[in-house]
């Protein structure tokens, strides 16, 4: 179910920039953003690298790509 909202021209203008060098859709980059600020505020201690790779790894076990993790010395 999709709910139309207003924001500003501003973040639209920059979430069209983003979306063309992510190669997502416009609703596809401010959705992402939402959920990478939503992950942001229940964890704040996570800084954003690791919930992109977090989402990466979630991603990938969906798929059914899974390989052993190396840790680095």
């Amino acid at each position: 179910m999709s709910t139309a909202i207003r924001i500003s021209e501003k973040l639209i203008y920059e979430a069209r920039l983003i979306s063309k060098v992510k190669k997502r859709s416009l609703t596809g980059q401010i959705e992402y953003w939402a959920q990478i600020g939503k992950i942001a505020e229940e964890n704040p201690d996570l800084p954003y690298h690791l919930i992109k790779e977090i989402l990466i790894g979630l991603e990938e076990l969906d798929h059914g790509e899974t390989t052993a993790y190396q840790f680095e010395s």
